[in-house]
């Protein structure tokens, strides 16, 4: 896949100068797609693209500064960083305050990313909000407050995010591949900064890198959804007209110094060891960049030799990922292999692997079905209005393209000899930076008897603060909102259910599927570890299609597709008779070679010994062991005996219990009628029976549970990771759910705005973000809470969320706070229906919980019912803060 359709990733194995038009100009796409775009370049120099996607009455925008971690001054590399955060804490006419209210009011849906040579603002919001999300932004443009208090409070939260990332075993390789790839260059470190470079940081130094970067003609604004183009650009005038352009200072020069080989070797939790093998790349401003883009997609193909090595047995995952910058790229190939597996030789296998492509070149049949995936991605990017809105902000801010159809225009034009060519110049495994990754196992659990004593606190209520005028209407504005989905529900004769959802914003359809199950209740005894061997073994074709003919056909229309309890396929509307042919023949018809099960059990055996010892693993454990009872089902696990003893036979047997129509839903999203899919859906899985006794697929209620601490140490982290828990006694159908939602929306979901994140996070600093929610299913639920935080902080942490917890159980909230918690969740309703995906993964997530389809209405209506004495009774009902159990990874907090 192009980097241009991926989101910024950080290294994760597994275990991801434009000029526009001066004057306006329109343009319609063919195929009579609902989308137009509209380019403009105001006199101050702001560059402006709108793009109108009507998926939903949803809009995103995106401003993006074309400045950041390369134009950080020389010994503060988070200078741009720093600057973004305090963004968030005010400029002259809007207070953070204010801020936060705008923000929560309308639906909480916004961020910012700091990267070398951009810095992105965005806010997805309510389309009758666009005006608001924009006076935010303008203002902003103009002028920061940046002042010195502020700072010192933020400084807390952003040296907690450097503290979460040095947590990671990965970033801390990325940030080391960096520093030997890119030596002596702004290259060398990313966009986060570091603690003692913070530390010296003051607020004026922020507001100079402020006020020499941060202008019109150093930022382009992107405008993406339900939109009238020519009313948007109008009012953009109004608001960022006035805002003067400003003399830019220079940017930095540097000069790449060759790489010299390295071997690296660091400690990891995960439970696989993770050899890689990392090159410097042609960057953006190369020409050699758009076949760059394609030999990646090649090398990552699962018809090329490097994942080849997963279904022989050699390899429990593989990954080639590109990574690019404007002036270089970094590239990594990457294998997972058990703890147990020989190392040297697995990277003297990834070395011959591409030094073979150096020499001899990549198969131009591979190369065709990469640049048709490429196709069907520049045509799948219309299917979310956030995601459109970033996929053109890094073609025009970050690539220097008119568009994102101009990244595969180049794509189309690239031969065979230019892959080939490009893989002899960078492939050069004897300038490589070689790295293993080798798992470090967690100490056992230490289990203590809960919090201790709690600190004393008085109960308060928190007032919203008084909005500008022009945002003033967002408190008044608490009905229900307007939904674009229209789904068709249909049964086939052997039980499974269909769901339709047209979309005309694209010409792709998206199949998505998922039966109902339980690994906890459904594997037999002592075969504990059936279920992911069943799931691995699905890779392997169709009884008329072995892997690499499978992976052929899908090529043959660029379907991506994956099959298992939760399944998917997704192509363009043309191919769908085919993809849903495809997915039907994986589903109802998977190969299950017995001369692969070997294979299967040599790569999960290995990993299931050392997961069960990680720090992860054990974390997962320990909060289901401080909630549920000792003999509750859902403790049961693979280990690596059971999963030694699972025979083919035995994963037939749990196939044809698990995989039946009865307990299956199907959802079809995208351009294609209801009667249309049903046809195809009926033609392909109609044949599809159930045998036998429904098998039980849910867990029986639990007691509540009394509180626990519990310790996981990990070596590997500098910062605690904590989460808070408790097992409640309500299910998701009991209709005091939409008090407790609504209560907890107050007290986590509006980023600044809520109690959790003014008390935590803007007030002391002590962690960088905090989120809490309810886990339920039809028979059980946990309320958790989750922050990260240093190991002195743990403890005042958890207090201050108990204390924030008990507060709400004694003391109604103030009408126009609980508004303000109103607002958010019924503008999240609109937000959630703002891509295909998650309109889908919506629809199956009501089915599963037995919800009906129009349930967000219902939710709702029940919302704007709800006073604030009822959500206080909720919550003196059902919360009980003395018994939240505390389980954290990593150091020991002080006592």
């Amino acid at each position: 896949m192009s980097p241009l359709k991926m989101a910024r990733t950080v290294l994760v194995i597994v275990a991801v100068n434009l000029s526009l038009c001066a004057a306006p100009l329109a343009a319609r796409p063919p195929n009579g797609s609902k989308q137009d775009v509209l380019r403009a370049t105001l006199p101050n120099g702001l560059r402006v693209v709108i793009v109108r996607n009507t998926l939903a009455p949803v809009v995103t925008t995106s401003v993006n500064y074309l400045v950041g971690s390369d134009e950080a001054p020389a010994g503060f590399p988070g200078t741009a960083h720093a600057q973004e955060h305090m963004m968030f804490r005010g400029s002259p006419g809007l207070s953070a305050d204010q801020l936060a209210d705008i923000g929560s009011l309308m639906g909480g849906r916004f961020n910012a990313d700091t990267r070398e040579s951009m810095t992105q603002y965005l806010f997805t919001v309510p389309a009758a909000n666009l005006d608001v999300a924009l006076h935010i932004e303008a203002l902003r443009m103009a002028d920061v407050s940046d002042r010195q208090e502020d700072w010192d409070r933020e400084r807390g939260a952003i040296e907690q995010e450097v503290a979460q990332d040095l947590s990671d075993p990965f970033y801390v390789l990325y940030e080391k591949l960096r520093q030997v790839l890119f030596a002596g260059t702004v290259y060398e470190h990313d966009a986060l900064g570091t603690r003692p470079s913070f530390d010296r940081t003051t607020a004026a130094m922020l507001k100079r890198f402020h006020d020499a970067w941060y202008a019109p003609n150093n930022a382009i604004l992107v405008i993406a959804g339900d939109v009238d183009p020519n009313a948007t650009l109008t009012k953009v005038r109004q608001l960022f007209g006035s805002i003067p352009a400003k003399r830019l200072p220079g940017r930095p020069s540097f000069a790449l110094k060759p790489v010299h080989p390295m071997t690296l070797s660091l400690p990891t939790n995960d439970p696989n060891t993770t050899q890689i093998l990392a090159l410097r790349m042609p960057g953006l401003d190369s020409p050699d960049f758009p076949a760059a883009e394609v030999l990646a997609d090649v090398l990552n193909s699962h018809r090329f030799a490097l994942y080849g090595l997963v279904p022989q047995g050699k390899a429990i995952a593989t990954e080639f990922a590109l990574q690019p910058l404007p002036r270089a790229g970094l590239a990594y190939a990457a294998v997972s292999i058990s703890s147990t597996a020989d190392a040297a030789a697995t990277a003297q296998t990834l070395r011959s692997i591409l030094l073979q492509v150096a020499r001899s070149g990549v198969s131009p049949d591979l190369v065709a079905a990469a640049k048709l995936q490429e196709e069907r991605d520049t045509e799948f990017q219309k299917n979310s209005i956030e995601g459109l809105a970033s996929i053109w902000s890094d073609a025009v801010a970050l690539y220097g393209l008119p568009s994102p159809e101009a990244d595969l225009a180049r794509i189309e034009k690239v031969t065979v000899a230019d892959v080939n060519r490009v893989a002899r110049k960078y492939l050069d495994v004897d300038r490589a930076v070689s790295a293993t990754m080798t798992p470090r196992n967690s100490g056992e659990p230490v289990l203590s008897g809960g919090f201790g004593g709690q600190e004393s606190f008085s109960l308060t209520s928190q007032k919203a603060t008084a909005l500008p005028s022009w945002a003033d209407t967002l408190f008044h504005n608490l009905s229900l909102p307007p939904s674009a989905s229209a789904p068709v529900m249909s049964k086939l004769a052997n039980g499974l259910t269909l769901i339709v959802q047209p979309e005309s914003v694209s010409k792709t359809v998206s199949i998505f599927g998922h039966i109902r199950n339980r690994p906890e209740t459904e594997e037999p005894g002592g075969k504990e570890g059936v279920a992911p061997m069943l799931d691995q073994m699905m890779s392997y074709g169709t009884t008329h299609l072995d892997r690499l003919a499978f992976q052929s056909a899908l090529d043959a229309i660029g379907a991506d597709e994956d099959a298992g309890t939760d399944f998917h396929i997704r192509a363009l509307s043309a191919h769908f008779d085919r993809a849903a042919e495809l997915l039907a023949g994986n589903e109802l018809a998977p190969a299950l070679p017995e001369v692969e099960l070997g294979n299967v059990r040599d790569r999960i055996e290995p990993y299931i010994a050392s997961r069960n010892v990680t720090p992860e693993f054990l974390t997962q454990q320990a909060i289901r062991q401080s909630v549920y009872p000792d003999d509750d089902a859902s403790l049961r696990h693979a280990t690596a005996a059971s999963v030694d003893g699972v025979t083919l036979q035995d994963v037939k047997a749990y196939y044809d219990k698990v995989f039946r129509p009865d307990l299956t839903t199907i959802v079809i999203i995208g351009d294609v009628t209801p009667e249309r899919a049903r046809a195809v859906i009926d033609k392909y899985f109609g044949p599809w029976a159930a045998h036998g006794p429904l098998p039980v697929t849910d867990l029986p209620p639990v007691p509540s549970n009394a509180a626990h601490t519990i310790l996981v140490p990990d070596a590997s982290r500098v910062q605690d990771s904590v989460v808070l828990a408790q097992n409640l006694g309500l299910m998701r159908s009991n209709p005091d759910y939409y008090a407790l939602a609504l209560g907890n929306a107050l007290l986590s979901g509006g980023f600044y705005a809520s109690r959790f994140s003014v008390d935590l996070r803007k007030n002391a600093g002590l962690v960088y973000s905090v989120n809490a929610d309810f886990s339920m299913s039809r028979t059980r639920s946990v309320y958790l809470v989750d922050y990260a935080s240093d190991p002195q902080n743990v403890r005042r942490a958890a207090e201050i969320v108990a204390r924030d917890i008990d507060t709400l159980r004694h003391l109604p909230p103030a009408e126009e706070e609980l508004d303000r918690a109103k607002a958010l969740l019924l503008q999240q309703i609109v937000l959630d229906e703002s891509s295909v995906d998650d309109i889908a993964g919506a629809i199956l997530k009501r089915q599963d919980l037995g919800l009906p389809l129009d349930e967000p209405a219902d939710a709702a209506a029940a919302y704007i019912g709800l006073t604030p004495v009822a959500v206080q009774q909720a919550f003196a009902k059902w919360m009980q803060p003395e018994d939240l159990s505390r389980v954290v990874r990593g150091p020991s907090p002080p006592a």
